[in-house]
C-alpha cells in the first residue's frame, strides 16, 4: 500500500473514532434542557432562553467536545448590551443554584467573557450570557461548512493532532480551538486551487460591529447576506475545484505552517482577506504584543491566537515533526498514530489482525524439483496474479500449461517414510550387534 494509501486509511479510522453519534447529539441537548429548567426557576433570568453556540451549532464537534451556552436575557426585541458587572453578579446567582447538580462546577469571573463551567455526562460546559457574537461566529463556521465537506472533517483531525501534540489548551500557552478553526480555513483559502473564498466575500463587514439594533433584523441581514455570497460561490462554472484528498490537505496543511513559529505574527494570518497580510498594514495591530497572530475575521481587532505565548516553542515542533512524518515515504499506521491522536483515541481504533492462513501458505514446505526457494510459487492452472506469470510471460519459457501446484503433503508423506524405513534400519543394526 502507498505512503498516501496508508495516510488516507488511518484519518479515515481516526475520524470514525472522534466523530459523534446520535447519542452524543442526544445527551448535550438533554443538557440543555435541564439548564433551561433551572433558568426558568430563577426570578433573575426571568423570560431568558438557553441557547447553544460553538462547535455543537457549527457542528464541528467531537463526542468529547465542550458545549457552549448562552442565557440569552429578555430586552423586547433589541439586541442586549449587558454590563460586564452585571453578568457577573447574574452569574454568581447561577453558580449557587447549580451547587450540588453537577461536577467540577465554578464561577469564573475574571475571563474576558464570564462563565459558569461546570461537568454533566462527562461533558465540559461552558455557561455565558447574551453571546449573541458567539452564535452567529458559529452560524457563519455552519455555513462554511456547508461549502466544502472536508471542511468539518479537517477541523476534527487538526484539533485532535492539536490535543494529541498537547498544543490545544489557552490556559497552558497554545493554541485555542476555534484559532485551530481559523488556521484550516486559512489553509483552504491560500491551497491552489482554493477551496474557500475570503471570508470578506462571503460577510464584507465586521459581525462584532453590525450587532446592533434590533436582533430580528440584525440575524437575517447577515444571514441572507451570507447565504446569498455563498451560492454565488458554488455556483461559479469558472472557478477552478481543487480535487486533493484529506490526507494531502493535511500534507500540505503541516507544511504550510512548518515555520508558523519565524513568521506568524509578520505576516499576520488574515482569514478575512484570505492571504498573508504585513503586520504594518494595520496600526492597531502593532499594538498588540502577541506571539502569534490570527485575525479573528469576525471581529477584526481581535487576535484569535491571543492567548499563545511566546516561549510555546513546542508549537513550531508540532507542526515540523508532523510534516516530516506525515510526508516520509515509508510511514506505516504504526508510526502516524502516536502523533495524530491521543491514546484515548487510539484504544477506540479497531484492532487489525493478521488473515489466518492454511498450513503451508505463503512458504515452500516442499520446493519443486528443478528450480529454486526463491522462484515463484504456481496457483491454480489458469490463475494469474503478482506471483504468477501470464501463459505469455516470458519466464514461462513457453511451457503451457505449467507443472501442476506443488503441494506439501507428498513431501511430508516421503519425509515421514524415509524416516520410518530409517527407524527400521537402526532396529535392525541393534539386533544383529546384540545377537552376533
Amino acid at each position: 500500500m502507498g505512503a498516501s494509501k496508508v495516510l488516507e486509511k488511518t484519518l479515515d479510522e481516526i475520524l470514525s473514532a472522534i466523530k459523534p453519534s446520535r447519542e452524543d447529539q442526544i445527551a448535550r441537548n438533554q443538557i440543555i434542557a435541564e439548564l433551561q429548567t433551572v433558568v426558568r426557576s430563577m426570578d433573575i433570568f426571568r423570560g431568558a432562553i438557553v441557547e447553544p453556540f460553538g462547535s455543537f451549532v457549527s457542528g464541528l464537534f467531537t463526542r468529547w467536545g465542550d458545549l457552549d451556552i448562552s442565557i440569552e436575557l429578555p430586552n423586547g426585541s433589541y439586541i442586549s448590551s449587558t454590563a460586564t458587572e452585571q453578568k457577573q453578579r447574574m452569574l454568581s446567582f447561577l453558580h449557587s443554584r447549580l451547587i450540588g447538580r453537577y461536577q467540577r462546577l465554578q464561577f469564573i469571573s475574571t475571563a474576558r467573557v464570564p462563565i459558569v463551567k461546570f461537568e454533566s455526562r462527562s461533558i465540559s460546559c461552558d455557561v455565558s450570557i447574551d453571546n449573541l457574537s458567539g452564535q452567529m461566529k458559529s452560524k457563519l463556521l455552519l455555513w462554511i461548512k456547508g461549502i466544502d465537506e472536508r471542511f468539518g472533517d479537517m477541523v476534527l483531525l487538526v484539533k485532535e493532532w492539536a490535543k494529541a501534540q498537547e498544543i490545544n489548551n489557552s490556559t497552558s500557552g497554545s493554541f485555542n480551538s476555534y484559532s485551530l478553526t481559523l488556521l484550516v480555513i486559512f489553509h483552504f483559502q491560500t491551497c491552489v486551487p482554493a477551496i474557500l473564498p475570503p471570508l470578506k466575500d462571503i460577510y464584507p463587514g465586521d459581525i462584532a460591529s453590525d450587532l446592533k439594533g434590533v436582533r430580528a433584523d440584525v440575524v437575517q441581514r447577515i444571514t441572507e447576506t451570507c447565504t446569498a455570497n455563498i451560492a454565488r460561490w458554488k455556483s461559479n462554472r469558472y472557478r477552478l475545484v481543487n480535487q486533493s484528498s484529506l490526507s494531502e490537505l493535511l500534507v500540505s496543511f503541516f507544511s504550510k505552517f512548518s515555520d508558523i513559529g519565524r513568521k506568524a505574527r509578520d505576516p499576520v494570518i488574515c482569514p478575512y482577506t484570505g492571504k498573508w497580510e504585513a503586520l504594518r498594514s494595520n496600526s492597531r495591530w502593532l499594538l498588540q504584543p502577541d506571539a502569534i497572530f490570527i485575525e479573528d475575521p469576525f471581529e477584526r481587532l481581535e487576535n484569535a491566537a491571543r492567548t499563545v505565548k511566546a516561549s510555546q516553542m513546542k508549537i513550531s515542533e508540532a507542526f515540523e515533526t508532523s510534516y516530516r512524518r506525515v510526508s516520509s515515504t515509508y510511514q506505516t499506521k504504526d508510526s502516524l498514530l502516536p502523533g495524530l491522536a491521543r491514546p484515548s483515541v487510539l484504544m477506540r481504533l479497531p484492532l487489525e489482525l493478521p488473515a489466518p492462513r492454511a498450513f503451508g501458505e505463503g512458504r515452500d514446505l516442499c520446493p519443486d524439483l528443478g528450480r529454486g526457494h526463491a522462484g515463484p510459487r504456481h496457483r491454480s492452472a489458469g490463475a494469474t496474479g503478482p506471483d504468477q506469470p501470464s501463459p505469455t510471460s516470458p519466464t514461462m519459457e513457453g511451457r503451457w500449461p505449467p507443472p501442476p501446484p506443488s503441494s506439501s503433503f507428498p513431501c511430508f508423506r516421503f519425509c515421514f517414510c524415509f524416516c520410518f524405513y530409517f527407524f527400521l534400519f537402526f532396529v535392525f543394526l541393534f539386533f544383529v550387534v546384540l545377537f552376533f
